[in-house]
């Protein structure tokens, strides 16, 4: 009688389920979200904005000496430690807001922009004035205005080191635009008074008292432009009857 003999269950490749077994179910992965974006200022960033912000609001309306930092950090509504953590203390937050305020006014990049436009240097004078005057007639009271103008009127420390550091590579600036005009270098002692001849007007606007009577509330009655035609008139003749005066002074525009 012949054996029976049985068919030799064929081996399973490697990896694979052994046979008479059901493969294992796949796990699958969760779906992620897309993760959200993230935010073009970081929290200190904000929170640093929302102090200086608040600080500006107290020394315009308290000065410095009327103001604390307890007082900051609660119209900031923030903790008083994060006012010594982005500024150090209150004179160092105090002439953060300074440099802050400067900034609003005009900035450095404004101003550098400006200068190395491909246009002629009695237009670029235009232009700074336009900025000024639109400044100086912005019915919104901004708090960096009476800021500024009680770091001059009251010099400190702090008004000092506003000028050299921040004030000071702007004025540059705008000497070098003047100088186009002059046709003379920026470091002649002509652009520095056309400087102040030019500009002074204009900062005696930004200044002066909104509320008080007077030929400022007149000028801040005129409309933009016809104000700025004639600040920019009156600034380059008095600029032409300058360079009349300076030897083989050619304007550089």
């Amino acid at each position: 009688m012949n054996a029976v003999t049985s068919s030799p269950v064929p081996a399973s490749p490697p990896g694979a389920p052994a046979a008479g077994t059901s493969a294992p179910a796949t796990r699958r992965r969760p779906s992620r979200g897309r993760a959200a974006p993230r935010s073009s200022r970081s929290d200190g960033e904000a929170t640093r904005a929302r102090i200086l912000q608040a600080a500006g609001e107290l020394f315009a309306a308290h000065g410095l000496s009327g103001t604390t930092s307890k007082a900051v950090a609660a119209h900031a509504g923030v903790d008083m430690a994060l006012i010594n953590y982005h500024f150090k203390s209150r004179d160092g937050l105090y002439q953060a807001v300074l440099e802050e305020a400067h900034r609003q006014l005009i900035s450095l990049d404004t101003l550098a922009t400006m200068a190395a436009a491909p246009l002629p240097a009695s237009e670029k004078i235009r232009l700074l004035l336009a900025g000024l005057v639109a400044q100086a007639l912005d019915p919104d009271p901004h708090w960096y205005m009476p800021v500024l103008a009680g770091a001059l009127v009251t010099p400190s420390e702090h008004t000092r080191e506003l000028l050299l550091r921040v004030a000071g590579p702007k004025l540059q600036i705008a000497r070098q635009i003047l100088a186009q005009e002059l046709g003379c270098a920026p470091d002649h002692p002509a652009t520095v008074r056309c400087l102040i001849s030019t500009g002074g007007p204009c900062i005696l606007m930004l200044i002066g008292g909104r509320n008080l009577p007077g030929p400022l509330q007149e000028l801040r009655q005129m409309p933009a432009d016809v104000l700025t035609d004639h600040l920019h008139r009156f600034a380059m003749a008095g600029i032409e009857a300058i360079r009349a005066t300076l030897p083989s002074a050619t304007p550089q525009t």
